[in-house]
């Protein structure tokens, strides 16, 4: 196991700086996610602690010992790329035993080794076979398996599940949780994909622009976002971004008005006056055909079977609202008028410049 230390970790391309002041301590053990849009800076910084890239500047620790000069095999890591990076020409058993054939582990070792990691990865019946002949699910798990083998203190990933269908995804995400739990192994896993970061990660780095904007768990990062970038990337559907107006104790959203003392506690009627913008997630509106709230008309559904999505035009608003409706709520269908009442204890509130305000 091992335990990794960013200190003001900066990385550029000539005048392009891709990571900016990253500093972040991962416990020994612990499986952490990294999580953003394209182009956000995480799989550079995979490839930095992975020694692929080089750090501009800031210091990196891997066990305290700084590694920034270290070479890929020097620091203890382990890497499993989105491409697999098998050898076509080799089977399933040369493929995990290569690393440790070129290091000059004793035949025996190697042997052993193998026949653990395929028997905790379910690969024993095919370490005959060649990549050609194996399923996209199979050739990851082979590519997982050349990591264990080397038995490194560290695991990297780089979006390993994402040129897989969304079947064989859920079945290794589970695969990789139960693998940390066996291992207790540190890993540091890279995905653009939130339901990945939520499932997988005890803690979770959501990176923007090189940057991370917040650490926490996924529980933490749900609820209490820091601003609305973070509340926007993680959730699915995403949480709703409303515009409002603060009019002598009435709360306007569109054209609609509501009486904050009938709607809110006090505290939170303090926090809507320095803001300028609610975050509602789709499970926090009660819908009904009738009664308070924001009155909108149903353009959209998706019944997904345990749960509906409802697209409902709010009048006065640009954007439609998104509401998420569990198996026993009331039935609607397209073209019904609706009453839309966000629940207060839930609400996000945004200022003018996407930081949340508590």
């Amino acid at each position: 196991m091992a335990s990794i230390v960013f200190k003001n970790i900066a990385k550029s391309y000539g005048q392009t700086e891709v990571i900016r002041d990253v500093s972040l301590d991962v416990r020994d053990g612990e499986f952490i996610v990294f999580v953003g849009p394209s182009g956000c800076g995480k799989s550079t910084t995979l490839r930095m602690v992975a020694g692929l890239e080089a750090i501009s500047s800031g210091d990196l620790f891997i066990d305290g010992v700084r590694v920034n000069d270290l070479g890929p095999a020097e620091r203890g890591a382990a890497m499993v790329f989105q491409s697999y990076a098998l050898y076509p020409h080799m089977t399933v058993e040369q493929n995990m035993s290569f690393g440790l054939r070129m290091t000059g582990h004793p035949k025996a070792e190697i042997a052993q080794r193998v026949q653990e990691t395929a028997q905790m990865l379910q690969l024993v019946p095919l370490l005959q076979r060649y990549p050609k002949q194996l399923s996209g699910g199979q050739r990851q798990r082979v590519a997982i398996g050349r990591a264990i083998v080397r038995r490194p203190k560290l695991f990297l990933f780089d979006e390993p599940l994402s040129n897989l269908d969304a079947a064989l995804r859920v079945q290794l995400r589970i695969e990789l949780a139960k693998l940390h739990q066996q291992l207790k192994t540190t890993m540091v896993y890279v995905t653009h994909d939130q339901t990945e970061a939520m499932t997988l990660g005890e803690r979770i780095a959501v990176f923007n622009q090189g940057r991370i904007e917040q650490l926490g768990t996924p529980v933490e990062l749900y609820q209490k976002p820091v601003n609305r970038f973070v509340a926007e990337f993680l959730g699915s559907p995403k949480i709703n971004v409303i515009p409002y107006r603060m009019l002598d104790g009435v709360l306007q959203v569109g054209q609609h008005l509501l009486a904050l003392d009938s709607w809110c506690s006090p505290a939170l009627a303090d926090v809507l006056r320095r803001g300028s913008m609610l975050g509602v997630r789709p499970e926090a509106f009660l819908l009904a055909h009738q009664g308070p709230g924001l009155s909108g008309q149903v353009e959209f559904l998706e019944n997904l079977g345990d749960v509906r999505i409802v697209y409902v035009r709010v009048d006065g608003l640009s954007e439609l609202t998104t509401v998420k409706l569990g198996p026993q709520a009331q039935a609607v269908s397209v073209g019904d008028g609706v009453m839309l009442s966000p629940h207060a204890g839930q609400v996000l509130v945004f200022d003018a410049q996407g930081r949340t305000l508590s």
